[in-house]
């Protein structure tokens, strides 16, 4: 029988291809047809295994600081060996952010593909390439022999400082958990394992290993928990890695609530919890709330989980009935993606490093971000005869981010600056990716005479813009694992770079390689700005073709600019002086960006549910850039809405390209919702389409309730309100191209 107001099995399956086209994620209640098996199988297996193969299989190793080498370890992130007699696998992990990052074997001389930071991926607002670029990661990690990715960032960003946020997706949770989700299946395609991570609330990376974050469990199921859990609906990932903070006082591998509570038991997940490297803090508590494997054992303060283990489960602290199910869920994990039926090569195998490289180029090309364009100065015309760059290294490469997901690409790294300061000094670097801009840009145009002057001196850089016929200024600022910027000014003096030459050349064209949004003070005074994020190994090829036309821009923002450091939600990092001052007193150093510090600040997320331009149009601040903005060298016409409500919410309109070129546009759906705290805008669903010049498309979104549900913690559910909803179609958040307005049905989602 059906109850009003809930969703069917059926009736989910009716609607998975809409929602998969739309953008929305795939609904809650979809079930893979091997489930069932998969756990079956993993059950049998943990059964099968003795009390001390159950006991090393909780436990993995950090090989660069293992004693007791096996042969078959692989100087790599993890190791954890496997049960030969019951084709159980060695699990062989490396990071993958954004692509095979074996910091150790980089030293070596290794390579692999280079994707774009997370946050160009995510400017594409494309599911399918999310789910390309994870199956070309999982497919070369295979071919290295590993069967573990650390992949999957899906922490929403809550402060324009985060020294990851160029490895995450932005700010919005249904965004985020679409293109996670996907990257994440497109890595296990290939019959590895990838996770998703950090589990949770983990923005910040000053004092990462002490802070205490603080957050309303509803306004946290609203927003970080619900990029999770859809990520871990498309992706279903064998493993989720908890962070190294504390959230509400526990830490958050030991954190019984978000283990237990809400991932295990609310969500249904099947697979393993293992924590992040050096995040693990006891041994029982840990087990008995949810913590299934320490990671990387030598970077924690003890080995919790091997012979303390042992007598915790011999006293009856911790089950023999629970060590079973952390066995049984790892083995879940090896099952479902089938690995076990699907072991990786013992020994490398080729690679199609030139097709990788065209999955990387695509992803810079669709998600650089055109973010002005006065005066149509882009794309540049191919007759221009005197064409100076200047600036970050543009004659030899491109920058990417620091910390354990950094690539050693193929090509090398022209520019490579070792860190002696702050907690990533110890294993992290600046680095360049040879792709020269100078070399794409002199391919574009080669009957003009381009040049590069590296911007130290503005004043010589102004000259050479003033004989110019164009000038490009390429901006930089680096982002690392381990430690926050702290301004979002551009370093080195850019900004009077950038004043100086616009006076001195009025086309100029600024190109930014960031991992975040950077304050503009010269905005007003250049026609031309783009956003290329790290743009990976091919970034420089991706750049030239978007200057010249040969690609459309097409990126989305997937994070707010603010116009001021004030307009953060806490505009000073949390910790940040405290930590300086105990660093300056301490001279304390770390082997991988964690220091011990008794410094455990707490940090109360007041904005909540409100995060990004949630809380930039509930404040009515006005930003210097709002989330999903983005222009294109054509334009695009939003036309025919038809709000449907009731018991579910469908929204429907035409695209039309008004321009005479061809191009893609990402038009945005938006409902008003929320009676907890205030109703907030919020995306509720999306679609990229291409289309050519004069053709129109219609685009159907069926929106996830979850989205515009206020979250019952007693109840452990879901509730729509019946009510009237604003809906707006737009081309970034607080545009209202269309508008209407959804009559809705009650509707409860869960228990």
């Amino acid at each position: 029988m059906t109850r009003p107001g809930r969703t069917t099995r059926a009736q989910c399956a009716a609607t998975t291809a809409l929602l998969l086209l739309a953008g929305a994620p795939a609904p809650a209640q979809q079930v893979q047809p091997d489930a069932a098996a998969a756990e079956q199988r993993a059950e049998t297996l943990a059964a099968r295994m003795t009390r001390e193969e159950q006991l090393r299989y909780v436990f993995g190793y950090f090989p660069p600081l293992s004693k007791d080498r096996p042969a078959d370890m692989i100087p790599s992130a993890g190791y954890v060996p496997g049960v030969p007699r019951l084709a159980i696998p060695t699990l062989r992990e490396s990071d993958a952010s954004l692509g095979v990052a074996n910091q150790i074997e980089q030293r070596k001389g290794d390579t692999a593909t280079a994707l774009p930071a997370s946050l160009a991926l995510a400017a594409s607002f494309d599911p399918d390439l999310a789910y390309r670029g994870g199956a070309m990661i999982g497919s070369e990690a295979r071919s290295k022999t590993f069967n573990v990715l650390l992949a999957g960032g899906v922490n929403l960003t809550r402060d324009p400082w985060g020294g990851r946020t160029f490895e995450y997706f932005g700010e919005d949770p249904l965004l985020s958990g679409i293109m996670a989700g996907e990257s994440i299946r497109g890595v296990q395609s290939n019959h590895i394992v990838s996770t998703v991570k950090h589990f949770a609330l983990n923005p910040q990376e000053t004092l990462r290993t002490t802070i205490d974050a603080r957050i309303d469990e509803a306004a946290l199921r609203e927003s970080d928990l619900l990029a999770f859990e859809i990520a871990i609906e498309r992706g279903r990932p064998g493993s989720v890695m908890c962070a190294y903070n504390k959230v509400d006082g526990d830490w958050a591998c030991e954190n019984d609530r978000l283990l237990n509570q809400v991932l295990k038991t609310d969500w249904g997940y099947r697979g393993w919890v293992m924590s992040d490297w050096g995040a693990v803090h006891s041994t029982v508590k840990a087990a008995n709330a949810g913590l299934d494997q320490q990671s990387g054992r030598e970077l924690d303060k003890a080995m919790y989980f091997g012979r303390r283990l042992a007598e915790a489960v011999a006293a009856g602290t911790v089950s023999a009935a629970r060590l079973r199910d952390m066995n049984r869920r790892i083995l879940w994990g090896v099952v479902s993606t089938g690995l076990i039926d699907h072991p990786v090569p013992t020994t490398r195998q080729p690679i199609d490093y030139a097709d990788h490289a065209g999955v990387a180029q695509e992803v810079a090309e669709k998600g650089s971000v055109l973010l002005k364009n006065d005066g149509n100065l882009l794309p540049l015309a191919r007759s221009a005869r005197r064409i100076v760059l200047i600036g970050a290294h543009a004659d030899v490469g491109v920058l990417s981010g620091g910390g354990s997901s950094q690539v050693r690409s193929v090509g090398g790294a022209p520019v490579e600056i070792p860190l002696t300061e702050g907690a990533a000094s110890s294993f992290a670097r600046v680095t360049w990716h040879a792709s020269s801009p100078l070399a794409a840009i002199r391919a574009m145009a080669p009957g003009a005479s381009v040049t590069y002057v590296d911007g130290r001196d503005p004043a010589a850089a102004a000259a050479s813009a003033r004989k110019a016929d164009l000038a490009i200024v390429f901006a930089w600022q680096w982002r690392t694992e381990a430690q926050d910027v702290e301004t979002l000014s551009l370093p080195d003096g850019q900004d009077d770079l950038i004043a100086a030459v616009a006076a001195a050349n009025r086309r100029t064209a600024v190109v930014l390689e960031t991992g975040g949004p950077v304050l503009m003070p010269w905005l007003a005074r250049v026609p031309a700005v783009l956003q290329a994020w790290y743009p990976g190994q091919r970034g420089g090829e991706a750049i030239a073709n978007i200057l010249f036309g040969v690609v459309n821009p097409s990126g989305r923002l997937p994070m707010t600019f603010p116009a001021s450091e004030a307009q953060a939600p806490r505009p000073i990092i949390p910790g940040l002086a405290a930590m300086k001052a105990a660093d300056a007193a301490a001279k304390s150093g770390s082997t991988y960006g964690m220091v011990d510090r008794d410094l455990s600040p707490h940090v109360p997320y007041a904005e909540g549910a409100a995060v990004g331009y949630r809380g930039y149009l509930k404040a009515g601040t006005r930003p210097l850039f709002p989330f999903g903005y983005g222009l294109s060298y054509t334009g695009f016409r939003y036309r025919d809405l038809r709000v449907e409500g009731g018991p579910q919410l469908r929204v429907s309109f035409t695209v039309t390209n008004t321009g005479r070129v061809a191009g893609a546009d990402s038009p945005q759906v938006y409902a008003t919702a929320g009676r907890r705290d205030g109703a907030t805008t919020r995306l509720v669903g999306f679609q990229r389409v291409m289309l050519a010049p004069g053709e129109t498309r219609q685009v159907s979104v069926t929106v996830d309730p979850r989205l515009i549900a206020d979250y019952d913690v007693a109840g452990h559910r879901w509730h729509v309100a019946a009510g009237r909803y604003p809906i707006t179609v737009g081309r970034f958040a607080g545009d209202a191209s269309l508008s209407g307005t959804a009559t809705l049905a009650e509707r409860v989602v869960g228990p």
